[in-house]
């Protein structure tokens, strides 16, 4: 097959993209996907033996992104939803924790009530450093956001930060 387009420029790109319709999704796109069914997903990962620090990364932070894009399709209220189905337990203290943890903290940062589970006591976690580097515990110790530090979870101000 041989190749019948336009080349274009980089800058003829971005001319191009500049100057398309901003996207808007449609509007009966609901959640995608949840913090219950992430930690579905990180029960599985514990009960195959990988660490609570794979389900940090493969489940909490996963659900971070699907709540933030949520969040820039249809606004807090949807966002919320992410987190309305309590996640069942990982088999990992860390892991529920977290879920507990993200869910609280998104809540206070974005203007929603955090759901009831999020409050359960038992969501707790043992001084846990997920992602940090030990060069990096002390300023974890110092700045990790109050929903996770009453948890037990110790993170730096980076640690929530995706691209």
């Amino acid at each position: 097959m041989v190749f019948r387009g336009d080349v274009l420029m980089v800058g003829e790109l971005i001319d191009h993209a500049e100057a398309a319709p901003p996207y808007t999704s449609p509007a009966d796109v609901g959640v995608r996907h949840t913090a219950a069914g992430n930690a579905a997903g990180c029960a599985e990962l514990i009960a195959d033996g990988e660490s609570a620090d794979d389900g940090w990364r493969f489940g909490v932070l996963q659900t971070l992104d699907d709540y933030n894009s949520t969040l820039r399709r249809g606004g807090p209220q949807l966002a919320s939803q992410v987190f309305m189905d309590e996640p069942a337990p990982t088999g990992s203290a860390r892991l529920d924790a977290a879920f507990a943890a993200l869910a609280e903290h998104l809540a206070a940062r974005d203007g929603w009530t955090a759901p009831a589970w999020a409050g359960n006591p038992a969501r707790r976690a043992d001084d846990w450093y997920p992602g940090v580097p030990a060069i990096f515990k002390d300023e974890a110790d110092k700045d990790s956001p109050p929903a996770f530090a009453r948890r037990g979870i110790w993170i730096t101000t980076r640690s929530l930060d995706r691209a």
